[in-house]
């Protein structure tokens, strides 16, 4: 077996702490990580050596074939879930297995979470199963450390204390926790009406949620949500959230809120800055409708348009500021593709059945990929997670991913996180960010059923209505 060479292993221990999100590792560049002398390096692991994982070759139909795609990338989330929570581990490598198996994600536990939902639907579990899964993972929850109500990045699953994504990052996250709660209604709504049981289950979900001071996070009254707070450093971070990335589901959420609630003006002022948040540039002939932070007038990597649409539904939404969100979720998945096929920096694969460019591992490391920031690296959940918006697009993606590349793209959990045909780089890894939105995003695909459960709070319809947006 090969060994990896020193400086491969160095590299490796920094990034295993690279940030999920391409907007809060920005924020993060002021406090680089530490580096670890060599002479305190710990042994480096020992690769395994690749071996193709089996799979279902032939499937009567498309249906049948997308069962068996999400029920794999369920399965991150039920076989693959972290012992004491429940919950999901922040990766799982089989390569070079990572040493950090006890940290679990709070953003991507929500996605998780709505994918479980997506399994009893499915018949992957029974309803028990996931009645019995949701309690142990509300357990662990209600006694994890908390501020105002609000989770941090990354906890322990042993005990549930935070584990700092950074030196100052130790304390409440709004935005994975925005994502956390946003597939926790989705199962509130689902058992509200059920058993004894999953009445039971559904209230404590709902003190929970009636817990988080959203309006603690505006930074003592100001008209803007900031992400972080940490009872050592207070408000150093000082992230204010402005729209438009992937923390739109906060401000929804904050305004909803039955007993922390924002005022309409912090979103007004904040997220969409007075309307400077509006667009009118276009990009292959789609309009973006929204500035998207970092690339101004150009569009950001594709998790934008998922990690807050697991939930809401952005078919007939639209505000003040966007004319339809499902036209600017269609069109940031559009001008992807489109980039990808056009390629103009001619890397090896891409093409009309290859595409997607996202945040995820990279070939140096991590990186936010995108058409401003293209590598040659290609995500299966950019494509798998954008169903609902490109579906002849994504089927295509998928089809080629599964048979034509499967044999060095399929392992126990589904697609791994990303590939290089440029590079010649295939990494048995997962990051349970980007493999947790392709069962639920396909399922919002087939029969909307998150998108139905979560629209279905009454809250959620107060804060819309009270940030002036129209469902129709």
């Amino acid at each position: 077996m090969k060994k990896i060479s020193y400086i491969t292993w160095i590299l490796f221990f920094i990034l295993t702490f690279a940030s999920c999100s391409c907007t809060k590792e920005a924020a993060k560049h002021s406090n680089p990580p530490k580096v670890v002398p060599p002479n305190e390096q710990p042994t480096p692991p020992t690769e395994k050596p690749r071996a193709v994982v089996p799979r279902e070759k032939h499937f009567t139909n498309d249906d049948a074939f997308l069962d068996y795609i999400q029920k794999a990338h369920f399965n991150y989330m039920w076989e693959g879930a972290a012992p004491n929570s429940g919950l999901a581990p922040e990766r799982i490598h089989i390569d070079v297995p990572s040493s950090d198996t006890h940290v679990i994600t709070t953003g991507g536990s929500g996605f998780g979470i709505a994918g479980l939902l997506v399994g009893i639907e499915r018949g992957f579990i029974t309803r028990g199963q996931g009645l019995e899964r949701f309690e142990k993972i509300v357990s662990f929850l209600e006694k994890a450390d908390r501020y105002y109500g609000v989770w941090s990045h990354w906890m322990n699953d042993n005990d549930g204390k935070t584990v700092p994504f950074g030196q100052k990052d130790n304390g409440g996250d709004l935005v994975e926790s925005a994502f956390l709660m946003q597939g926790l209604l989705c199962v509130r709504q689902y058992f509200k009406d059920g058993s004894k049981e999953e009445q039971a289950l559904a209230k404590r979900i709902d003190t929970l949620w009636r817990a988080m001071e959203w309006d603690w996070y505006r930074q003592g009254g100001q008209e803007v949500l900031y992400w972080h707070w940490s009872p050592n450093y207070g408000w150093e971070m000082n992230f204010p959230l402005k729209g438009y990335n992937e923390c739109f589901i906060t401000y929804i959420l904050a305004a909803s809120s039955p007993t922390h609630a924002i005022p309409a003006e912090v979103y007004r002022k904040g997220w969409a800055r007075d309307g400077a948040i509006k667009s009118s540039a276009s990009e292959y002939g789609f309009p973006l409708i929204l500035k998207h932070n970092v690339t101004g007038d150009h569009t950001g990597p594709l998790f934008w348009a998922h990690y807050s649409y697991i939930g809401l539904n952005p078919k007939g939404l639209s505000d003040d500021y966007a004319s339809s969100y499902w036209d600017l979720n269609r069109n940031h998945t559009l001008i992807n593709y489109t980039y990808c096929v056009q390629n103009p920096k001619h890397y090896k694969g891409y093409g009309k059945n290859c595409w997607g460019l996202t945040a995820s591992y990279s070939v140096n490391g991590y990186s936010a990929h995108s058409p401003q920031n293209d590598l040659g690296v290609i995500v299966p959940t950019a494509a798998l997670s954008s169903f609902p918006y490109t579906p002849e697009e994504s089927m295509a993606a998928l089809k080629h991913f599964y048979n034509d590349l499967g044999d060095k793209l399929w392992g126990k959990y589904g697609f791994y996180d990303a590939f290089s045909e440029q590079a010649e780089w295939y990494p048995e890894r997962y990051l349970a960010i980007d493999q947790l939105t392709i069962a639920p995003m396909i399922e919002n695909h087939r029969t909307g059923l998150l998108w139905k459960l979560f629209m279905s709070c009454p809250e959620v319809q107060e804060g819309l209505k009270k940030l002036n947006f129209k469902v129709k």
